[in-house]
């Protein structure tokens, strides 16, 4: 969603040294001996009474553009994978730190007591992505903010039901025993607040076993809404992590956090984008409309981000047919929906040639810190001790965006 007309009159020349001022993508492309520019095959087109550019490929995002806040200049420290996306999810590449869902978690607390207060669902994609646990664990923070993982086939928590023979009386009584006992154990140990942690989580999975099922059943949608998705009943997909995000947000979770994989096009762009654009731009949009329609999207933040862009110039050789793109940490985007964010607003701008981003730019802590803003907390505030030290999720950086909140 960021145009750059200069790459298609230019396409096949070799990015000028002086755009490039020393900096460095990743080491895929380092060594190539030409870094040929090129444009986007797909045509960009202006969406709804506010103009936001687009691409061809987002038809059902861009019908929401009124709605959308579009960030061009989001910048990382990082050019690799692991450290990229473990900083936007963590705030630092450093592991052992809480994500972003756990702080958020930590900062709101429950709002059903039913459910998990942060729930990841992941789509089938790319096996090689880096999506670890450690993107929605809670790290230093109480065990409770960890995210729960939903899984996308067959019951979305393991282990909830009874085991065959077991009913509900029984069940009852084993969870009441284990709580006597770790009971018993935290009073004779200085272990009681991670005995009192695990109480808890035996509590909110016994909860769970009657408001799960509800809440997953996608069949009780009626017909038009799935098909507004492009979600069926028993399928995992993307879609259908997306519906029930809404149903999620609908009962009081405060984050739902889902992944998608398959998106690192190092080759073969004008085949894989089209393909993978058109698995998430209708239940994106869907679930944008949905929450709208619902009163929802106003109390609620919608993110749309990846851990860095791509680079201008092709990886690999060019052709009409084929051509991939690198990593670029130093020009990526994002798009920000409600919870105070301002509606059909661009902010930010890359030089001409998409290499950097060169005005109002917002680095990964910036798009962090604004957003616990809207959420009611200071970033610089809301920390946690750990070992002589307090945490927090922006670590020693990160300011408000102004501009981009309503």
């Amino acid at each position: 969603f960021d145009p750059k007309p200069l790459l298609n009159e230019r396409r096949g020349e070799d990015l000028p040294p002086s755009i490039r001022k020393g900096t460095k993508s990743s080491q895929l492309t380092e060594r190539q001996g030409a870094l040929a520019v090129v444009g986007s095959r797909f045509e960009f087109k202006k969406y709804g009474k506010s103009g936001l550019e687009m691409s061809e490929l987002l038809p059902h995002i861009g019908a929401m553009a009124d709605k959308l806040t579009l960030i061009r200049s989001l910048q990382t420290d990082h050019v690799l994978h692991e450290a990229a996306v473990t900083e936007l999810f963590t705030g630092t590449a450093l592991l052992g730190r809480p994500s972003w869902g756990s702080w958020v978690s930590h900062a709101l607390g429950s709002a059903n007591p039913n459910l998990p207060e942060f729930v990841v669902m992941l789509s089938s994609g790319d096996r090689l992505a880096p999506l670890h646990p450690r993107l929605w664990h809670n790290g230093f923070l109480p065990g409770k903010h960890q995210g729960v993982f939903f899984r996308s086939k067959g019951a979305p928590v393991l282990y909830l039901d009874n085991p065959p023979g077991i009913d509900e009386a029984v069940r009852k009584e084993t969870l009441e025993t284990i709580e006597a006992l770790n009971r018993h154990e935290a009073e004779r140990t200085a272990a009681a607040a991670r005995i009192e942690t695990r109480n808890k989580t035996y509590e909110m999975a016994a909860r769970m076993q009657s408001s799960l099922p509800e809440l997953a059943a996608l069949k009780e949608e009626p017909p038009e809404v799935l098909k507004r998705y492009g979600a069926e009943v028993g399928k995992p997909s993307f879609a259908n992590n997306c519906l029930l995000a809404r149903r999620l947000v609908e009962r009081g979770v405060r984050f739902v956090q889902l992944m998608d994989g398959a998106w690192d096009h190092h080759y073969n762009i004008p085949r894989v984008l089209p393909r993978k654009c058109a698995q998430v731009d209708r239940p994106i949009g869907a679930l944008l409309g949905d929450l709208q329609e619902r009163g929802l999207l106003d109390e609620t933040i919608v993110v749309m981000v990846g851990e860095f862009g791509r680079t201008p110039f092709c990886e690999g050789p060019l052709s009409f047919e084929s051509y991939g793109r690198d990593h670029n940490g130093q020009a990526a985007g994002a798009i920000v929906a409600g919870g105070g964010f301002r509606k059909g607003f661009s902010y930010g701008k890359t030089d001409d040639w998409g290499w950097a981003a060169i005005d109002e730019k917002v680095h990964v802590h910036d798009l962090q810190a604004t957003i616990l803003h809207c959420l009611g907390f200071n970033h610089e505030k809301l920390t946690y001790r750990n070992r002589g030290r307090d945490f927090r999720l922006t670590d020693v950086g990160g300011r408000v965006i102004a501009p981009l909140l309503a």
